[in-house]
């Protein structure tokens, strides 16, 4: 019986924190653990078979940092091959009856990719792609990607296993305590980009005990489709004698993660601080425990790099702005490439209401694909909120929807046979949220009967790619009432005849409605009302039109879908339609700070060159650049803007500060202490560490960034000839800690009066508080908040 039939009736098991047992069978600190593994096959192979011998399904490969970045291409081989080789020893020799599973581990690269770091995304896909290879061709059962705490490197990994090998993909990720992946993935986006990317199952490992994380696999289980993964850490470590110890004992870890089974987790396991005892405990605590294999959703959402949009609930407003029909600066921003002036539409209508932006490039001298990929890169990460890629070449459309963050909604696909056929094989990849026009070959027909049967006819297409009509919006078009004076009439009636005979979903483009007709915003907004009052499930408007805006919150105050009218309220309060977007020859001093805040780097830099002139170097940083990065900081604080926005934050105001040193005799932006950053030995990932330099030297710190893998003596030694006052130290994984506490103590013995402070995935108060450490950095804002308290110092 393969894996995928067997969970269907089946709780599966899998194996525990194969690092903390590789610690205690002689791993050193700053050795790399899949090396150490093709040293050591009897021990890892004996390792594995005590989980199996504990009653595992499926035990992992000591493959998690086994990738290009780190080992060559002939020796990224031969840790495939050996690691595999070791678990299947282990299975041979394991005295377990059970089914049993070899799985590919694959971790993180350690890198952020752009525009939040500088990895390529195909040079991403490429690297989990060489590992997806091998595992096939060496004999991995599957594939499990985990302790993925960005969700656009977690489609890069995902992509390359679906296109490089035939084998189930289980994804996890890594979440943290607001229950949102480090860049600020919601578990629902999560899982409706990974199961629009053809996941085989999806959950959580890591980050904490199974108490804390209860609340995340709950909204997981509540939206999943496909079996739910749930691999929790042991509680919280505290370094004992040298040791991470965990809070968290077998029995009750066994006992907590039973439960969550009971509550619809289907594959089960643990991760750092679980020991086969860990294991045996959860199959004993899950005899008995019925599978509760997912039902289909069925849900109609689209998602960005942080949350869902889900249709159904209320009606969606899309902006339409971003399109050059009808719209001469859009035209020419798109023909002198100024995605810059893209984004501010994209900002302006986001203030305004928009849920969704509407991303047309489509010009007929411009090259649409290359445009439309960077439009909507860069969209995505400014805007923060879904885009529908809108695009009737089929060329551009896959290149957009490969780099999109997330499950896109797409503009369109209509009866033809010819569209149907580029389209869904498009959409059965990448995933998405489809808008179907309802017109053939023979074009739009002229009654609601008639566009009901080709929406009929769009649904059984799309069933053959396993596409659900779940994932299909209807546009029943509109056509002027200009020369047609029943053309809104029955567009009417097809919204209600397709929401009563399909129960899908529908969509206008509802200014359609309005041409050739003066005043348009005034009739746009009443059809748009007679729209929604038929069952219109979203509008492609302009969201910053008074008239549509008031006429959408008054829509929702009467139909009961605003609480207390608390949004209609607000709305007349005084939020008017929004202004056009601000150019650089419009824009004065005081819109540096929106620029660095919204994190637009060429608008800020260009800014800040037209008025450093008048302010000087020093004004340009303490009146404008460092309060919007206290703005920014404070805003991801509350969790109001999450790590891709302070990140490009941090990059616009970057642009700014190069601006002052080249304007500036002898300028000293650096007017501040020394710190020394590093990623601890044996510790091959610099995320987190990337990120607190970048911040440091915009609040300016003379930071020295000393790079991953890092010897304590190389530290001490860093510190003590830059007279540095502070050291900031990382590690991501749990073999690491242990270098991390003897870097701490030997700064502590060596070089007593500098600060010490420590931060990392597997970090708590508690495990900082045990190796001494001066303080624990949850992110990259509290490293900036203690260095500022150290200053007074």
């Amino acid at each position: 019986m393969n894996l995928l039939e067997y969970v269907k009736e089946n709780i599966v098991l899998l194996d525990g924190g194969t690092g903390t047992l590789l610690q205690k069978s002689g791993l050193k600190s700053g050795e790399l653990p899949e090396r150490w593994g093709c040293e050591h096959p009897e021990i890892m192979a004996d390792i594995h078979r005590r989980y199996f011998d504990a009653g595992s399904n499926v035990v992992n490969t000591n493959t998690f940092g086994a990738n290009s970045l780190h080992y060559s291409d002939e020796e990224l081989e031969t840790v495939v091959k050996t690691a595999i080789e070791n678990v299947r020893t282990a299975a041979s020799q394991s005295c377990g009856s059970q089914l049993k599973f070899v799985s590919y581990d694959m971790g993180p690269t350690g890198k952020l990719l752009k525009p939040l770091g500088e990895l390529e995304f195909e040079d991403a896909v490429e690297i989990f792609a060489k590992q997806a290879r091998l595992a096939e061709k060496y004999g991995a059962n599957l594939i499990s990607i985990e302790t993925m705490s960005d969700s656009y490197e977690t489609k890069a990994a995902l992509l390359a296993v679906k296109e490089n090998t035939n084998l189930p993909v289980f994804v996890t990720n890594a979440y943290n305590e607001d229950e949102n992946l480090l860049t600020g993935a919601s578990p629902e986006a999560m899982v409706a980009m990974l199961e629009g990317l053809g996941a085989d199952a999806i959950g959580l490992n890591c980050s904490y005990g199974p108490d804390k994380l209860m609340g995340v696999i709950k909204r997981i289980i509540a939206v999943s489709s496909v079996p739910v993964i749930f691999k929790p850490n042991a509680g919280i470590p505290e370094m004992i004698n040298g040791e991470s110890v965990y809070s968290i004992g077998p029995e009750s870890f066994a006992s907590q993660v039973a439960s969550a089974c009971r509550a619809g987790v289907n594959i089960a396991g643990g991760c750092c601080g679980t020991t086969p005892e860990y294991i045996a405990c959860l199959k004993s605590e899950i005899q008995g425990v019925k599978q509760i294999y997912p039902e289909k959703k069925k849900l109609s959402v689209v998602s960005c790099g942080t949350h869902c949009v889900t249709f159904g609930e209320r009606p969606v407003v899309i902006g339409e702005r971003i399109n050059p029909t009808g719209k001469k600066l859009i035209k020419q921003a798109l023909r002198e490439n100024n995605i810059d002036y893209l984004i501010s539409e994209g900002i302006e209508q986001k203030k305004c209401g928009a849920d969704i932006l509407d991303v047309n490039c489509g010009l007929a001298e411009i090259d649409e694909k290359q445009v439309l990929a960077s439009a909507v890169g860069t969209l995505q990460s400014v805007c923060g909120i879904p885009l529908q890629i809108d695009t009737s070449d089929p060329v551009a459309m896959e290149r957009a929807l490969r780099l999109y963050n997330g499950k896109a909604m797409i503009n369109s696909v209509n009866g033809k046979q010819q569209s149907m056929d580029e389209v869904f094989p498009l959409v059965k990849k990448y995933g998405g949220f489809t808008v179907a026009l309802t017109l053939d070959e023979s074009g739009i027909p002229e009654t609601a009967e008639e566009r009901l049967k080709i929406a009929e006819k769009i649904i059984a297409e799309a069933s053959k790619y396993g596409i659900g009509k779940n994932d299909l919006i209807f546009d029943p078009l509109c056509m002027t009432v200009s020369t047609d004076d029943n053309a809104a009439k029955v567009t009417l009636e097809s919204i209600k005849l397709i929401r009563e005979k399909t129960g899908c979903n529908t969509v206008l483009g509802v200014s359609n409605v309005s041409f050739g007709l003066p005043c348009r915003d005034v009739i746009n907004s009443y059809f748009f009302t007679l729209a929604l009052g038929s069952g219109l499930s979203a509008g492609i408007i302009n969201p910053k039109s008074a008239d549509m805006m008031n006429a959408f919150s008054s829509f929702l105050a009467l139909s009961g879908l605003d609480k207390s009218c608390l949004g209609y309220i607000g709305r007349m309060s005084g939020v008017s339609a929004g202004a056009a977007p601000v150019s650089d020859d419009q824009a004065g001093v005081q819109d540096i700070i929106g620029a660095v805040v919204d994190g637009r780097s060429d608008f800020a830099k260009n800014l800040s060159e037209k008025f450093i002139g008048e302010t000087g170097g020093m004004k340009l940083v303490n009146e404008y650049i460092i309060p919007a990065l206290d703005i920014i900081g404070q805003r991801f604080e509350k969790k109001e803007a999450y790590l891709p926005q302070l990140l490009l934050s941090a990059e616009a105001a970057k642009a700014c500060f190069e601006v002052v040193k080249s304007h500036t005799v002898s300028a000293e932006t650096h007017d501040k202490c020394t710190v020394i950053l590093a990623t601890v030995s044996g510790d091959i990932h610099d995320i987190g560490k990337n990120i607190v330099a970048l911040l440091l030297d915009n609040y300016g710190y003379d930071v020295v960034d000393l790079g991953k893998n890092v010897r304590a003596e190389e530290i001490l030694k860093t510190a003590k000839e830059k007279n540095a006052k502070l050291v900031g130290l990382s590690a991501l994984m749990t073999t690491t800690v242990p270098a991390m506490a003897d870097t701490v103590a030997l700064l502590r013995s060596e070089a007593p009066g500098i600060k010490v402070m420590v931060g990392g995935a597997v970090l708590t108060e508690e495990l900082a508080r045990s190796m001494n450490a001066d303080a624990y950095c949850a992110d990259a804002m509290a490293t900036v908040r203690y260095a500022e308290s150290l200053q007074d110092l």
